[in-house]
């Protein structure tokens, strides 16, 4: 019905570049069907079942409810179609328009409400009448055909676009292209019953091709030969009564029979795939007040429930067309349906470049005539579509199914099924770590990899939450736990010991890996992690260790700072006070030369980018016996913190006493401090241990830092 008018107002040159759009569309939809339909058992819900097994409920969700009002108006929009040709067929019923859409919505109401074996064979009753119109609007048409004709015909003649239509001005390219569109989305009445079919994986592609293939063959000879039989004034307003009129040995009654067929037989297909794709949705507890619809009958697992909701959106459609005909309302559903199933087929191709380009050894499809960038060049053409057709219209659509989307993801859906995404992201991480290693460090692109030893992370939160500051998500945080025992008896434990993590990450919203090793005692637990954490050329180089005031193990702590600095690792000491914290954040940092100086700085800025210390005083500190020392420490502090880019004030203190009591008299009430710290030597671990642990308790908090190389981070 629709092919006449596009070849009346965009020529034959315009409506086979319309129709090959169309089609480069589905067919590249199709073959990615063909891809995913073939790699994995699929059950009810079509095309959402298709996207959320591979792209996540969350995913699946958005598209498969817009889905659904995209099958859903489908059905009112054939409807109004079939009625729009007979009341031109028969005037007399003109008056009767409502009422026929009325009559014809119940009657395929009870066909598709008794289930999809009767409205199978009533399918292919259909078919018939189908076949048979097609054969004498053609072969009536070549009777009609003439050069002359085909020739004025071959360029576009946009005409005035009706005063019924929410468009102004004259039609164009993409209006009369999102008119058409539809004509070629009936891919999805096969794939919507994937539930219902014996054998998917084969059905699936095999019909969904032919599909494609079959309409493509019949509207290119319709459209090649209504440009060469009719005049353009018959196409633009006569469109279907030149199809009636030039049937073979005059038997429009065949064609009028057609018409009715396809239309209805297109109805009948939404009926049906409409309410499966809806329980789909349920089924999977997507949203919660969907699960009403989840239930099926006893006998044929029947959607009746989401059955009747597709009836009440099809009576409030064909309420809202009125009750006369003229295509004003069928191409203002047509618009509507054309945006819903261009943003369906983009996920479908979505989700087959996520499948192919991800590499995963999972994806084995047996249907071989598939590529992820034919399904890319898919899902680039249906939004690239969409905004040519009403920019407006496709903005406010990923707008609504992006915040669709962020529901979802905030109610953290717990799929049962498999995630494609994953393979997706670790192809991009494997291409991204290699490109990473072959690419030459420089202390400029220095980046906190922290590697905490946390414990059992619910004891330190404090602790934990402190490094992840430090991280100020540039880099990446380890979370180390250590179980003292035999492997072969702890094996258990240490999978719960990493769930018990991960676990506590996720709760708490805190990016961290679990890292959990089990071993014979605690230094060599500690020298395997410290050797063995590493992803490619990432590799920790903050360690970050709680204070211990354990001096019974005192050897066995200061041995792993030891084999940390052997193994280059930077490394900070942190201990908390039970202090009640100043209502002004204040960070001390106590410069005491560049050998610890620099990381300190940098730690600090990367604290201060956090919202929890955003906006606190920094300031760097200094030491010196003499006044005659003080302009020029000052002055060289000054010149430092310009350097290191952190906004902070430089201040030099004048002191004679010892700097246990300076440190104690400037910094008692800072927030936290930064003090720099060595490793001792052998046999002088204890009077180590007495020095920084003075300094431990006077202050709220404090991070001992030692540097295995912080002068390369400062300019």
């Amino acid at each position: 019905m629709r092919a006449n008018f596009v070849v009346g107002q965009a020529g034959l040159i315009g409506s086979i570049l319309i129709l090959l759009l169309a089609k480069s569309i589905t067919l590249t939809t199709s073959l990615s069907i063909g891809a995913i339909s073939t790699n994995m058992p699929v059950k009810g819900g079509g095309a959402y079942f298709l996207i959320s097994r591979v792209l996540g409920a969350e995913y699946g969700g958005a598209i498969g409810i817009a889905l659904f009002f995209a099958l859903a108006l489908s059905v009112p929009f054939y409807i109004l179609g079939f009625t729009e040709a007979l009341v031109l067929s028969f005037p007399t019923l003109t008056p009767h328009f409502q009422t026929i859409t009325f009559t014809s919505a119940a009657v395929l109401f009870f066909i598709a409400f008794y289930g999809a074996g009767l409205a199978i064979r009533t399918q292919f009753f259909i078919m018939a009448f189908l076949f048979l119109a097609v054969f004498m609007f053609l072969t009536g048409s070549i009777t009609h055909f003439s050069y002359d004709t085909l020739l004025a015909n071959l360029g576009p003649a946009y005409t005035q676009v009706s005063s019924n239509s929410s468009e102004s001005g004259l039609y164009s390219y993409w209006i009369i292209f999102a008119i058409y569109f539809p004509a070629v989305t009936g891919i999805d009445a096969g794939l919507n019953m994937s539930g219902d079919l014996e054998d998917p994986a084969k059905s699936i592609p095999h019909g969904t091709l032919s599909a494609v293939f079959l309409g493509f063959l019949i509207y290119l000879v319709q459209m090649i030969l209504s440009a060469g039989a009719f005049q353009r004034e018959q196409l633009i307003h006569q469109p279907f009564e030149t199809l009636r009129d030039s049937a073979l040995f005059g038997g429009s009654i065949f064609v009028i029979l057609g018409v009715i067929a396809a239309t209805l037989s297109s109805a009948l297909g939404s009926y049906l795939g409409a309410p499966r794709v809806l329980q789909a949705v349920s089924r999977d507890r997507v949203l919660f007040f969907l699960r009403y619809f989840a239930k099926g009958t006893p006998k044929g697992d029947e959607p009746r429930r989401a059955l009747f909701l597709t009836l009440f959106i099809t009576f409030s459609v064909l309420c809202w067309a009125g009750n006369k005909p003229g295509g004003a309302a069928l191409n203002g559903v047509a618009s509507i349906i054309t945006m819903f199933f261009l943003y369906s087929y983009g996920m479908i191709n979505l989700a087959a470049f996520t499948e192919g380009f991800g590499h995963n050894p999972s994806f084995r499809p047996r249907f071989r005539f598939f590529h992820w960038s034919i399904a890319l060049l898919g899902a680039v053409g249906c939004i690239g579509v969409s905004v040519l057709i009403n920019w407006l219209a496709a903005f406010v659509a990923v707008i609504l199914i992006f915040i669709l989307f962020w529901f979802l993801k905030t109610r953290h859906l717990q799929a049962a099924f498999g995630d494609a995404r994953r393979g997706f992201v670790y192809r991009s991480v494997r291409d991204k770590l290699l490109t990473l290693q072959s690419m030459q460090e420089d202390p400029k692109n220095w980046r906190p990899n922290l590697l905490v030893f946390s414990g059992i992370p619910e004891s330190r939160e404090n602790f934990v939450r402190f490094a992840t500051w430090l991280e100020a998500r540039r880099g990446l945080v380890y979370l180390a736990n250590i179980l003292i025992g035999n492997i072969e008896e702890l094996a258990s434990r240490r999978t719960s010991a990493v769930k018990q993590i991960s676990k506590f990450c996720k709760d708490k919203k805190i990016d961290a890996f679990p890292v959990v090793v089990v071993s014979e005692d605690l230094p060599s637990a500690f020298h395997t992690i410290l050797q063995s954490t590493v992803l490619g050329p990432i590799q920790p180089n903050l360690i970050a260790l709680g204070w211990s005031d354990n001096t019974e193990r005192l050897s066995e702590h200061i041995s792993i700072l030891r084999h940390a600095a052997i193994l280059d690792k930077n490394i900070i000491l942190y201990h908390e006070n039970k202090f009640a914290l100043p209502i002004e954040k204040r960070i001390d940092v106590w410069w005491r030369g560049q050998e610890n100086g620099g990381l300190m700085l940098l730690l600090t800025y990367l604290l201060t980018t956090n919202w929890e210390w955003e906006g606190a005083t920094v300031r760097v500190l200094r030491v010196v016996t003499h006044d005659a020392g003080r302009d020029p420490a000052l002055g060289a502090l000054e010149e430092l913190v310009s350097r290191a880019r952190v906004e902070a004030t430089a201040k030099v203190i004048v002191s004679h006493e010892s700097f246990l009591n300076t440190f104690e008299r400037h910094s008692k009430d800072a927030s936290c401090v930064f003090l720099g710290m060595n490793i001792p030597e052998p046999d002088s671990e204890m009077d180590w241990y007495r020095q920084y642990k003075s300094f431990v308790n006077v202050v709220p908090s404090v991070v001992l830092v030692n540097s295995r190389g912080a002068e390369g981070l400062l300019p």
